[in-house]
């Protein structure tokens, strides 16, 4: 049964020959783009490469390195081609899905996790993802100009690779006054 599955999987993507057809090609691209998709998911750092989500990484990589094996005549033209239709469909495939079955989207894309809540670093979800107290703090001066967690609402690491950040509101400072005799204005300036 093992070897009947083994040589079905040669046969399918051509691992045993010196020339693949254009179904071989488009059959490893699909592979490749699920492999490598699941590679950057299992690693788990949302920012794998600045603000894309991972299936938009994996699809610029596969897609360019592919596409270039066409240009500069390593690989057969139009099998080669046909392996790009078949990555951009999937990735046409998967945004689909995410779309249209939210319950899915988080498998896909990936989720939001929430970094500070109410003034309180939440250490655990740095750990996670792989960020350090100071790159957060990095981004609390960079995006929200804010110094100190403190001053956050909530702050999450969104599924492509930012911080969002939500400062507390401004609540309103009470002053004592105490007015001597005498004293007709008082100026106060907050």
């Amino acid at each position: 049964m093992l070897e009947l599955i083994a040589n079905g999987l040669n046969y399918a993507l051509g691992l045993n020959t010196q020339k693949i057809n254009l179904w071989q090609m488009g059959l490893r691209a699909a592979v490749i783009y699920v492999a490598g998709w699941m590679m950057v998911r299992i690693v788990g750092d949302r920012r794998f490469i600045g603000k894309y989500a991972a299936f938009d990484v994996v699809l610029s990589i596969i897609f360019g390195s592919t596409l270039s094996r066409t240009i500069n005549g390593s690989a057969p033209f139009f099998p080669t081609l046909g392996a790009g239709f078949v990555l951009v469909g999937m990735h046409w495939l998967f945004g689909g899905i995410s779309f249209h079955f939210p319950a899915l989207e988080n498998l896909i894309k990936g989720s939001s996790r929430v970094l500070i809540r109410d003034g309180e670093i939440n250490y655990q979800a740095m750990q996670k993802s792989h960020i350090s107290e100071k790159d957060l703090k990095s981004s609390l001066r960079s995006q929200a100009k804010i110094t100190e967690a403190s001053q956050v609402e909530i702050a999450r690491l969104e599924s492509s690779g930012e911080i969002s950040i939500l400062p507390k509101e401004n609540l309103p400072q009470v002053i004592e006054v105490s007015v001597e005799k005498g004293i007709k204005t008082i100026r106060i300036e907050v």
